[in-house]
């Protein structure tokens, strides 16, 4: 991998967790003293579709999908077994393990604690957010790692090709199952909006950046559009608490309760994707990346077509910031645990492959 595509952790990246309280106080503050303004921006719609936050999400994901090298995909066969348990894990477990956690959950354990008839929005949220594989942060965490970064680049971009035709029918399932209307037109032009289109914009000008400037000037352009896709999330995290401020004035412990699924299934499937590459003799450094990419989600991704389908002031854009909230101690957490063990999986992993 280009170092382009080999970031370490920055500024905002090691704080997100404090950027994004500090946008609960001025979103929450904010809604409350500019309402006609927040009204504003949530009547600024096309097909169901919030032009403000587009944008917003534009900015958020075009520059991390520039990341993403689909030519990597040649590289895939030679880690095939931690590619095949990462995606194992991504589609055949993440989702549906989520359906059942936020039923369980959310449905049932905490509902008695939940605002009346918010259970089914903020499952739903959940489900988007677990139906999202993550893309450029996984860049962050398998750097940390120590992880092979030609696995890590072919994995994100085998996800993401996926991505553009199971997202829709995934998310359309399990929504059914959570008894929540799928307004398919809305989620088929999220899906259109959201991955298809910025993946194809995004390499387009990659292929042209790199053709005028190689590797060095795609690294300057990266450079460039970290912070503005940061700060986009931001303020797009600031508009959606703006809208929900007075649910979470009136009903804090929400999202601390949204928070139990999404770490449960965090660690769980983290640890399955750790201990398949294990088992499967899979050299520590595919492990590692292939454990985080099965635990993170692609958030942006999650909150922009939560508010598609269901608005700004829904509990599935709620639910789907809680994602946001925790990513990054969360994350760090699952690093600090895979590289501290990291001498009992190379014995184990070296002990299975002297059996093969």
């Amino acid at each position: 991998m280009s170092a382009a595509a080999r970031p370490v952790m920055g500024l905002f990246e090691r704080y997100l967790t404090l950027w994004v309280a500090l946008c609960i106080v001025v979103g929450v503050a904010a809604g409350h003293f500019l309402s006609p303004l927040f009204a504003a921006i949530g009547r600024a719609e096309v097909a169901s579709v919030n032009l403000p936050v587009a944008a917003l999400v534009w900015l958020m994901i075009v520059p991390m999908l520039l990341k993403i090298d689909f030519g990597a995909l040649a590289s895939v066969r030679r880690h095939w077994r931690g590619v095949g348990v990462t995606l194992f894990v991504n589609w055949a477990i993440k989702p549906f393990s989520m359906a059942v956690l936020g039923a369980v959950f959310i449905g049932w354990l905490f509902a008695p604690l939940l605002p009346a008839g918010q259970g089914p929005s903020y499952i739903a949220g959940l489900i988007l957010l677990a139906a999202a594989p993550c893309t450029a942060m996984v860049f962050v965490w398998s750097n940390l790692c120590d992880g092979d970064p030609a696995f890590t680049l072919s994995q994100v971009a085998l996800n993401d090709a996926l991505m553009v035709v199971l997202f829709a029918p995934i998310v359309g399932l399990l929504l059914g199952v959570a008894a929540v209307t799928v307004p398919w037109a809305t989620l088929l032009l999220s899906v259109a909006l959201y991955i298809v289109a910025p993946v194809i914009l995004a390499q387009i000008v990659r292929r042209v950046v790199l053709a005028r400037g190689g590797e060095t000037a795609l690294a300057r352009l990266l450079a460039r559009l970290g912070p503005v896709s940061l700060v986009a999330l931001l303020a797009t995290l600031v508009l959606l608490f703006g809208f929900q401020g007075d649910a979470i004035v009136a009903q804090p412990l929400v999202i601390a309760l949204l928070a139990v699924p999404i770490l449960i299934q965090v660690y769980c499937n983290a640890g399955i994707a750790y201990l398949l590459n294990r088992a499967t003799g899979e050299a520590h450094c595919v492990a590692g990346p292939s454990a985080l990419i099965g635990a993170s989600n692609f958030f942006e991704l999650a909150v922009a077509a939560a508010i598609g389908l269901f608005g700004l002031k829904s509990g599935a854009a709620l639910a789907t910031v809680v994602g946001v909230l925790v990513e990054v101690p969360v994350m760090l957490s699952v690093v600090a645990i895979v590289n501290r063990s990291k001498g009992w999986y190379e014995r184990g992993a070296a002990v299975r492959k002297g059996k093969a």
